[in-house]
């Protein structure tokens, strides 16, 4: 697989994650819904690592690094780079992604809006909006595949070592 179509399927992967959150696209009413601040979005993610079906990102607060791991389609990456808020409620993370057969680098960014107790997310620039906490934490929000802490050194040191890079 070349590197160019193996770091687009990561790209996609580590911003599609939230597509399976849920089944629904839910679609706030942009008069009702206010974008997050900087102080939200760093509290939401600051010193947590994001849990994902085959890999994980940690979002350090020391110089907003960026660190994360794959395994999409059995196909081990990294990335390392930075975090960062742009605009009200928007995250985003650059980040060089390495594989097997070379490297490049990627912009993910999702915004995020609430609307009482409800936060919305969605990958930019043309996702879908779909609950990202509900009133009511359920199991299946993104939300609660944020932990405190770092999840995922131990993972990308080992996936450092085997590609080699």
């Amino acid at each position: 697989m070349s590197t160019f179509r193996l770091l687009l399927l990561t790209a996609a992967f580590v911003g599609g994650v939230a597509a399976a959150a849920s089944t629904a696209a839910a679609r706030p009413g942009t008069a009702k819904a206010a974008p997050l601040t900087a102080g939200e979005i760093h509290a939401i993610y600051g010193q947590k690592s994001w849990i994902w079906k085959d890999g994980a990102g940690y979002f350090s607060v020391r110089e907003r690094r960026f660190t994360a791991w794959s395994k999409e389609n059995g196909k081990p990456s990294y990335g390392v780079g930075r975090w960062f808020i742009t605009e009200p409620g928007k995250l985003c993370f650059k980040a060089d992604w390495h594989a097997k057969d070379g490297s490049a680098p990627a912009t993910t960014c999702f915004s995020h809006v609430k609307r009482g107790n409800v936060i919305y997310q969605k990958r930019e620039p043309d996702g879908e909006w779909y609950v990202f906490k509900h009133r009511r934490i359920k199991a299946d929000d993104e939300f609660a595949k944020l932990r405190r802490g770092n999840y995922v050194s131990d993972r990308l040191g080992a996936i450092q070592t085997r590609i080699g890079d």
